[in-house]
């Protein structure tokens, strides 16, 4: 119980800059919808006073994501929320990426219907209407990537994957010379590799020992590989520990650190994804009106028009499906990330034990929580098994259970 009490506090660590950005964009939107309305009824523009509406729902979805970051940080440490609050912004996210749905199906629509019917278009207030909302979409996009704040914070939306972090290649400094100790695991099983810069070395006066933080030692045997020894047994997992090299009565000891990070899908904060995508959705939207406006007066390519809206609501669609995947994912608490969850289950067993049960779930932004129950014959308890998993930085939240037998 030496852990208690501890926070459950799980917010992105660029929650604070990325709540004022939101509300910087929601108020610049907003001033765009009153100038636009205002501006349609005074001289009497339906285009203008449509467009304001159009702004106005993009101002609601960016005011959801500006909330979700104050609501999260207003209650991150009431009690009532059991793993915390940093699961509002994928809610938000969530609710986003539906009205982001909705708004592609409208659009769709839309532009099928003037296909088969079309309308008249105002050219001269069309144009500069679409004009200004792409220079709007590009001030609020420069403004959510923190634009005007002095330093700048990426946003990554790939695909997920654990980043290791691996200090393979050591210099072994001896009497005779320097030499380097790598672990080798291109394709293989890992295994040390000892190369000398002169003259090979005999594999029989040759071992190597290491030394875990737990504990734990093993020494591994050297055969010779023509230019180089290599272990016969594999390294076990993780790759952190003080390698003993043993040449002849001579001893160099040398340090291996790893540390596992959480990247993409585990680390990205989905709330400020979606801000981002109703931005760049728009952006393109206006993009392709211009350019379907700009054909259909100079080519009188009417059926442009209603081209470049059925195309935007395609695109639009395809990236509201993924943040309804991945935010929808993360409120069902599914796996975060397979890869993350077979190290876990490699880690544990590599001595010998077993992983009888995993539970692992996002609880924000770059923090997950682990439910593990381990099966063991040897005398040890929750602490061995926490130190095994302090280099997975991404547990902000383990419990473990330790069954004997």
């Amino acid at each position: 119980m030496n852990d208690f009490p501890h926070d459950h506090i799980f917010l992105g660590a660029a929650h604070k800059q990325s709540e004022n950005r939101s509300w910087r964009v929601v108020w610049l939107c907003a001033a765009m919808m009153v100038i636009e309305i205002v501006g349609g009824y005074w001289y009497g523009s339906i285009a203008l006073i449509a467009d304001g509406l159009h702004m106005s729902t993009h101002a609601g979805a960016l005011l959801l994501a500006a909330l979700a970051y104050s609501l999260a940080r207003k209650h991150a440490a009431d009690t009532r929320f059991t793993f915390g609050t940093g699961k509002f912004g994928d809610l938000a996210g969530f609710c986003s990426a539906i009205i982001l749905a909705m708004i592609s199906i409208l659009i769709g629509y839309e532009a099928i219907s003037r296909i088969f019917a079309p309308v008249q278009i105002h050219f001269a207030e069309a144009i500069p209407i679409a004009c200004l909302g792409l220079v709007v979409n590009i001030l609020s996009a420069w403004l959510l990537s923190g634009g005007g704040e002095g330093h700048s914070h990426g946003h990554s939306h790939g695909h997920a994957h654990e980043e290791h972090e691996h200090d393979e290649s050591k210099p072994v400094t001896t009497r005779d010379g320097t030499l380097t100790l790598d672990i080798f695991e291109d394709g293989a099983p890992p295994r040390f590799r000892l190369y000398a810069n002169t003259a090979p070395l005999p594999a029989g006066a040759v071992s190597i020992e290491t030394e875990r933080p737990d504990g734990t030692s093993q020494v591994f045997t050297m055969e010779a590989k023509g230019l180089f020894l290599e272990s016969g047994a594999d390294i076990p997992e993780p790759h952190e520990f003080t390698a003993n090299v043993h040449i002849g009565a001579e001893k160099t000891s040398v340090a291996f650190e790893e540390h596992h990070h959480a990247e993409t899908k585990t680390g990205r904060d989905n709330n400020m994804r979606a801000a981002v995508v109703h931005v760049i959705a728009d952006a393109a939207v206006s993009v392709l009106v211009i350019i379907g406006l700009l054909l259909a007066k100079f080519f009188g390519w009417l059926w442009m028009d209603p081209l470049a809206g059925i195309i935007g609501a395609l695109v639009i669609a395809s990236w509201a499906l993924g943040l309804i995947r991945d935010t929808g994912g993360i409120l069902l608490d599914m796996n975060p990330d397979r890869a993350m969850a077979e190290k876990l289950r490699s880690t544990i067993e590599a001595d010998g034990d077993t992983l009888a049960d995993l539970h692992l779930w996002r609880l924000g932004p770059g923090h997950l929580g682990a439910i593990l129950c381990v099966g063991t014959n040897k005398p040890r308890g929750t602490e061995y098994y926490r130190a095994k998993l302090a280099r997975f930085r991404a547990l902000s939240h383990l419990t473990v259970e330790v069954r004997q037998g």
